[in-house]
């Protein structure tokens, strides 16, 4: 066992800022989409097997595993950052702003990326640990249900490189620069999504009588649906049913025959998440045929709640109090949005942790957003000590 200030400090990577900087706002003026990060994982790649990591790259699309075995430990600890960017037209004016027009990186994987080479350079200089370390830079993060965490693992990601735990992040917009946000248990919901069609009976605007309108039962039923989580969903919990869209007919002299209406569903617990399936399909086939009509559901479960194990939090907790004391390390609340790291956690024990990106930044997705600089040695420091630490446990 190494002495607590033997491990990675935050002023082992002072020197590296400047670099740091430089890697990430070169990501973020050249900003690949989901299933397009062929640049970015070439430079990735190439970083890695300058500082002597085996390399694989298209692993489950553009994915780039790297891997360094360092004396005789059995453990292997695996860390993960996303790399793709999103279809957003960049309105920050920034010197580094995205040169590709509709296209940046909205949601900082160019500093989660950025991060995890400084612990790769670091780490594969110093060689502080005793084990395998695998890092996995993950693609089409942003692409929905069908992601690149789920593509990865069905491309052997397990089975090829085998490791125990498993780590990730996330930037923090609201959080102060350089402090570290975790939550034991449930962090972050799984995000379904319901395409709902109700097909009616078509005709002219004035005789309604002779029609079955599909637009009448979608605002009733918009308004019902608001009752599944109010007065089906224990109060205790979190969950969340939006409609985010209705669509039907194009002219008001018109009945259409169908209309179709857009959900996403949120939630933090399987039972729940069950739950809220079948009131949604119920309510939908009920409601539409006591008018009449029809309603067809198509219910698509995307990304599983993100579940971060008790050990592997609380270890994490104790390192990143190390590294930047506890008043910087706090309990971080439920997040509704989602995140593809969970069908890893599904698999391997692991967490994922939320990095603060400054208390004035633009939120998440926002054309204004920007990674904060600020917060890259923090990142980096703690990947780094977060695997010495680990390898010598």
């Amino acid at each position: 066992m190494h002495l607590t200030n033997d491990y990675a400090n935050l002023s082992d990577f002072e020197p590296a800022k400047a670099e740091l900087t430089a890697i990430r706002r070169h990501l973020h003026a050249n900003p690949e989409l989901s299933f397009e990060e062929a640049e970015t994982a070439r430079f990735v790649a190439d970083k890695l097997e300058a500082w002597g990591y085996h390399v694989t790259r298209n692993v489950g699309g553009h994915g780039v595993v790297a891997r360094m075995i360092v004396g005789s430990g059995k453990k292997s600890i695996a860390i993960r950052a996303d790399m793709d960017a999103l279809p957003i037209t960049e309105q920050t004016g920034l010197d580094h702003a995205s040169k590709v027009p509709g296209k940046m990186h909205a949601c900082g994987h160019d500093g989660h990326t950025a991060m995890l080479l400084g612990a790769a350079e670091y780490l594969a200089r110093t060689r502080r640990f005793n084990g395998t370390v695998t890092l996995i830079f993950q693609p089409a993060e942003e692409a929905g249900a069908v992601s690149g965490a789920p593509a990865m693992i069905a491309d052997g990601l397990f089975e090829r490189f085998p490791f125990d735990v498993i780590y990730g992040l996330h930037n923090h917009p609201g959080a102060p620069e350089g402090t570290f946000l975790m939550r034991t248990g449930p962090l972050m919901a799984a995000a379904d999504t319901a395409e709902i069609t109700i097909t009616g009976k078509g005709g002219h605007a004035s005789r309604p009588h002779l029609t079955i309108d599909p637009v009448v039962v979608a605002c009733h039923l918009v308004v019902t649906l608001q009752t599944v989580v109010s007065r089906s969903v224990d109060p205790t919990q979190t969950a969340v049913v939006t409609v985010g869209a209705i669509h039907s007919g194009e002219a008001s002299n018109v009945i259409p025959e169908n209309a179709k209406l857009l959900m996403t569903v949120r939630s933090f617990d399987p039972k729940v998440r069950e739950l809220l399936e079948t009131r949604i399909r119920k309510l939908s086939e009920s409601i539409a045929e006591g008018f009449g009509a029809k309603a067809e559901i198509d219910y698509v479960h995307g990304h599983p709640v993100v579940v971060n194990s008790e050990t592997e939090t609380e270890f994490a907790w104790t390192v990143a109090e190390e590294l930047v004391g506890a008043d910087r390390v706090t309990t971080c609340g439920l997040i509704p949005g989602s995140e593809d790291f969970s069908h890893f956690l599904e698999h391997k024990p692991g967490a994922f942790l939320r990095l603060g990106n400054g208390v004035n930044s633009a939120t998440l997705h926002s054309a204004r957003y920007d990674f904060a600089d600020e917060s890259l040695t923090a990142g980096a420091a703690m990947w780094a000590r977060l695997t010495e630490r680990y390898l010598d446990e």
